[in-house]
């Protein structure tokens, strides 16, 4: 026998249930906007939510506690620190990463994080509180236009006023997070459909297409011929992998392709770690601090092969004089990339894993030693004016380059290495050798700082099988230093490294070498960084003497739980090759 309910809300804006007469009817549940929120997750496979709790979005928390035996919820100590965990969390797994945060405040401290994940194309589902339906547009307690501010950057979002809306309305954020060029999605939920009981019974459709969003997978066959053919023509060929190889899960397509074809793999910032540093193809990262032969280098190829990667300006230069030589293949699953800022010969829309597919059987087997041994030249060069010196110091204080080189010693190159932005962001892309896909997280677009903390956190918990280190600057760390609160509450065994140097590094720098050394405002005066980690329950300690490096690295790997170990390094260490705003990559400078 059934009992038919109807909700009232009382004073207080939380329903009561009124029983009504006893009917003999089969059973019907039906689910409050906010159990039906919680229900669409567990349905989409949702196992964890980083979040903030408010009054905008109780109900929806009321409603977890239900959850909890099958959704973790892990508890940040600020709104962006939950975005930027999501996005680690999603960057491990490879799906959307799901941050649940309350209305106001709460919602413009997560936009940061949203814009960082659209410009890095992360996939993000942000379920923010929003006021009641009938308070909506009359300044209501923390009521802010989160579908207005955050409509530039997001890939969709969509406000929530009627709890029979939600199940459709997560199954297509979820699809539109994930598909196509991944990013960021926020769905905007008024209380009252939180509150509200649904008029008809649950049930979830995961979303398989939307008729306005229909991204291309599988490449049209005459774009795949036409780049095939300028591959099979080409002279000094040269491939630029960037993000998208590791969002499509192609590692394995392009090592198939660049090996067939013989030809030069460097990659974008974000694409480090697609190759192993160690395969004879790979030559180098491209972009302002990239290596020397992959900068000069690029200007003299004959065919350049981009694939998932979005010419940014770290990369080009100056666009107008990249590449102008060369006949540019241009293969991204996003159509409105191409020719957005280098003009594509061959413009291939596409999946990178499925477009690399059907370029194999299409490209001939080929050896271009000649050309890669040209890049070879330059990395001597390199070496001996730039890497040597900053790894055989043996006076003075420790150089970030000796940090790096040394875990990536110890770590045998394995660890993902989640980085913050500045001078020992670019530090770490340099010196760190790493050897397994999927092993660099940072902020690449947006360079936020504050970034690593979080996002390191969030890796450890989307990859507890990996070793995750976060390399923090002094700077960076104390935009986002209570988040070792939430490392600490959930036991997660994140490492992280403070280089100081008692700088903004790299604002600093361009200060010394454009600004004739007037360094305005970029001198810190730093905390106790130990003692704040010891207080939130964090182990750790200061290494300051380069001898004593090795065992504080030790230690710090050994430890069983998160540890903080901080390295004062340099003050005026400077980042070096480097490309000089305004110029083309060609006139890369070593010192």
């Amino acid at each position: 026998m059934e009992t038919i309910a109807s909700v009232v809300l009382d004073s207080t804006g939380v329903n009561s249930i009124n029983e009504l007469v006893p009917q003999e009817t089969a059973p019907v549940t039906f689910l409050s906007g906010a159990q039906a929120l919680m229900e669409s997750l567990v349905a989409e496979g949702v196992d964890t939510i980083f979040g903030y709790p408010g009054g905008a979005i109780m109900p929806v928390y009321d409603a977890l506690y239900d959850f909890q035996d099958r959704i973790n919820h892990i508890l940040v100590r600020h709104e962006q620190g939950a975005g930027h965990a999501a996005q680690g969390y999603a960057r491990m797994q490879g799906r959307a990463g799901v941050c649940l945060v309350t209305s106001g405040p709460g919602a413009t401290n997560l936009v940061t994080a949203i814009a960082d994940a659209l410009i890095d194309s992360t996939p993000l589902v942000c379920i923010v509180g929003q006021v009641g339906r009938k308070l909506l547009g009359t300044d209501a307690f923390q009521e802010a236009d989160v579908m207005g501010v955050t409509m530039p950057i997001t890939k969709w979002n969509y406000q929530i006023t009627d709890a029979n809306e939600v199940a459709t309305v997560l199954s297509k954020a979820f699809y539109i997070a994930q598909s196509g060029r991944p990013g960021p999605v926020l769905i905007d939920m008024t209380k009252s459909a939180q509150i509200e009981l649904m008029t008809k019974p649950f049930r979830y459709e995961q979303c398989q297409s939307i008729v306005s969003y229909r991204p291309r997978l599988v490449p049209k066959t005459e774009q795949v011929e036409a780049a095939a053919r300028l591959i099979n023509n080409a002279k000094r060929p040269y491939i630029l992998a960037g993000h998208g190889v590791q969002l499509a899960k192609a590692e394995n397509e392009l090592r198939q392709f660049a090996e067939k074809a013989g030809i030069p793999v460097a990659t974008t910032l974000l694409g480090q770690s697609t190759i192993p540093v160690d395969h004879p193809l790979y030559v180098g990262w491209l972009g302002m601090h990239g290596n020397y032969g992959t900068n000069v280098l690029t200007d003299q190829a004959d065919v350049v092969v981009a694939i998932g990667m979005r010419f940014d300006d770290r990369v080009t230069g100056d666009a107008s004089k990249f590449i102008k030589q060369a006949k540019v293949i241009h293969i991204e699953i996003d159509p409105s990339e191409i020719d957005k800022i280098i003009k594509a010969d061959a413009p291939v829309v596409g999946d990178a894993k499925e477009v690399l597919k059907a370029l194999l059987p299409l490209i001939n087997a080929n050896d271009f030693t000649v050309w890669r041994n040209e890049f070879r030249k330059y990395d001597a060069i390199e070496h001996e004016q730039i890497t040597v010196p900053e790894l055989s110091s043996t006076e003075g204080k420790i150089r970030m380059a000796e940090v790096i080189d040394m875990l990536s010693t110890k770590t045998n190159g394995e660890a993902v290495l989640v980085t913050d932005v500045g001078q020992h962001q670019m530090m770490a892309s340099r010196y760190y050798q790493f050897r397994r896909p999927n092993s660099l997280v940072t902020s690449g677009g947006m360079g936020t700082m504050g970034f690593a903390l979080p996002a390191a956190f969030g890796a450890q918990v989307g990859a507890p099988d990996r070793q995750v280190v976060a390399i923090i600057g002094d700077g960076c760390f104390q935009m986002t230093l209570q988040e070792l609160g939430t490392i600490v509450q959930n036991k997660q065994p994140v490492k992280a490294i403070i280089l100081n140097n008692n700088f903004l590094g790299m604002v600093r720098q361009w200060q010394q070498l454009f600004h004739q050394r007037r360094y305005s405002f970029v001198e810190l005066q730093n905390p106790d960084f130990i003692t704040i980690a010891r207080g939130f329950g964090m182990d750790g300690q200061t290494c300051d003497a380069r001898e004593n490096l090795s065992d504080a690295l030790d230690t710090m790997l050994a430890h069983d739980g998160p540890y903080l170990l901080e390295v004062v390094v340099e003050k005026e260490e400077n980042v070096f090759p480097m490309v000089p705003a305004g110029a083309s990559v060609s006139q890369i400078r070593l010192s």
